[in-house]
C-alpha cells in the first residue's frame, strides 16, 4: 500500500507587489552657467579628491575658481555653449523605461540621477524610497567603470541608506535587495554595434573616397592620472573596449589609434597617447583623413564635442591639408537603449522573482 506523504514542492514565485527602481545615473551637466560652482564643488569632492589631498573646507573655493575658468571655456572661448547631455539622458530613460515596461510593466520603473547636477543621484534615491520601492537596481549609464565612475553612484546611495537608516537602526536598510550593473566596456554586442556604426561612417562617400589604408581612426576614451592613490581609473576597461572595436577593423583599415581624453593638471601624468599626439601619428603614416569616433561615453558631452573641435582647431593649423570629422556617442539609438534595456532584465528577475517557496 503506498504511503502518501505530504511533499515538499519548490517553486519560483513572484510578488505582485513587488517592484524594482532601476536608477540610471550619469554625471549630468549644468544647464546654467549659474549652477557650475555647484557643479565644480561636487566634481572636487567625489572625483579630484581621489587623486590630489583636498581638505574639505577647500571644495566651495575649488568649485567657485574652476567655475570661473569654465565661464570662459564655454561662454567665451566656446560661444555660450549648453551640453546636451542631459537632454541625450533623459532620452535613454524613456527609451529603457519603454522596452522595460514592453516585458515587466510598471513592476520596474526608471529613475535618472546625476553625480554633479540636478536631479542628484541622492535626490533620486529618496525619491525612490518615498515612493515605496524595496528593490534597487544601480544602473551607471557609463562605459568604463571606476573609483571615478560607476563607484560614485554607490558613494551617493550609501550616503543616503545611511541618513535613512539611523532614524531606526544603523543596520537597517530602506531596501531589501540591490544589485548593480556592472562596466559594459567589455560586453560584445555593445562593442559590435559600434563597429557597425563605424563601417556606416566609412561607407560614406566622405570616407570612401579614400584609400582604406589612408583612414586615420582615432577611437576616443576618457583618460586616467597614472598615479590614483592605488584607485582604478577606468583605463583598463577603456583599452579593453579599444581593443574590441579594433580587432574587428584593423584588417581593413589598419590606421586606427585610441585617443585618451585627458584633462591636464600640473604634476600629474595621463594616459598616452592623447587625442593630438594620436592623430599626428596617424598623419605621419600617411592618413589623409582623421576620423574621431568616441567610446568611452554613451551620451554627448562637453569632452566629447568640445575637447576634440579644441583637437581639431588646433591639427588643421598643424596640418592644414588633412580632413577631420567628429562623430556622435550611440547616444538615443534605439539599438542601443535596446542592448541596455536587455542588460537589465536579469538583474530586475532577480529581484521579482521571490525565493523558492515550500508547498505542501
Amino acid at each position: 500500500m503506498l504511503n502518501h506523504q505530504p511533499q515538499a514542492i519548490s517553486t519560483l514565485t513572484a510578488h505582485s507587489d513587488t517592484r524594482v527602481a532601476v536608477l540610471l545615473a550619469g554625471y549630468g551637466e549644468v544647464q546654467s552657467y549659474r549652477d557650475l560652482s555647484i557643479y565644480n564643488r561636487a566634481a572636487s569632492k567625489y572625483i579630484a579628491a581621489q587623486f590630489l589631498p583636498i581638505p574639505e573646507w577647500l571644495y566651495p573655493l575649488a568649485g567657485k575658481v574652476l567655475a570661473l575658468l569654465d565661464v570662459y571655456n564655454f561662454g567665451i572661448k566656446h560661444h555660450q555653449f549648453v551640453s546636451p547631455e542631459n537632454e541625450i539622458f533623459e532620452q535613454q530613460r524613456l527609451g529603457i523605461e519603454k522596452q522595460l515596461h514592453n516585458r515587466w510593466g510598471n513592476r520596474a520603473e526608471v529613475f535618472k540621477g546625476f553625480y554633479f547636477c540636478k536631479p542628484f543621484v541622492q535626490e533620486a534615491v529618496a525619491d525612490i524610497i518615498q515612493q515605496g520601492f524595496e528593490n534597487l537596481l544601480i544602473y551607471p549609464l557609463l562605459v568604463v567603470d571606476s573609483a571615478f565612475t560607476g563607484a560614485i553612484a554607490i558613494e551617493q546611495v550609501n550616503e543616503v541608506i545611511a541618513a535613512t537608516a539611523l532614524q531606526d537602526s544603523p543596520q537597517n536598510s530602506p531596501f531589501k535587495s540591490i544589485r548593480y550593473i556592472r562596466s559594459f566596456a567589455t560586453e560584445p554586442d555593445y562593442i559590435d554595434l559600434l563597429v557597425r556604426q563605424l563601417e556606416s561612417t566609412l561607407a560614406q562617400p566622405d570616407f570612401s573616397c579614400f584609400f582604406a589604408s589612408r583612414i586615420g581612426i582615432i577611437l576616443t576614451v576618457h583618460g586616467g592620472p597614472e598615479q590614483a592613490q592605488g584607485l582604478l581609473t577606468g583605463t583598463i576597461e577603456g583599452q579593453a573596449l579599444y581593443d574590441g572595436v579594433r580587432a574587428q577593423l584593423q584588417a581593413r583599415y589598419p590606421l586606427i589609434s585610441i585617443g585618451w581624453v585627458n584633462h591636464d593638471m600640473p604634476f600629474i601624468q595621463w594616459s598616452q597617447p592623447d587625442l593630438k599626439q594620436a592623430a599626428t601619428s596617424l598623419i605621419k603614416a600617411g592618413a589623409q583623413t582623421i576620423l574621431f569616433k568616441p567610446l568611452g561615453w554613451v551620451t554627448e558631452n562637453y569632452e566629447t564635442i568640445l575637447d576634440v573641435e579644441d583637437a581639431i582647431q588646433s591639427l588643421r593649423h598643424q596640418y592644414p591639408g588633412i580632413n577631420y570629422v567628429r562623430k556622435e556617442c550611440v547616444n538615443d539609438d534605439p539599438a542601443f537603449l535596446s542592448i541596455a534595456a536587455g542588460w537589465a532584465n536579469p538583474y530586475i528577475e532577480s529581484m521579482l522573482v521571490a525565493q523558492p517557496v515550500l508547498v505542501k
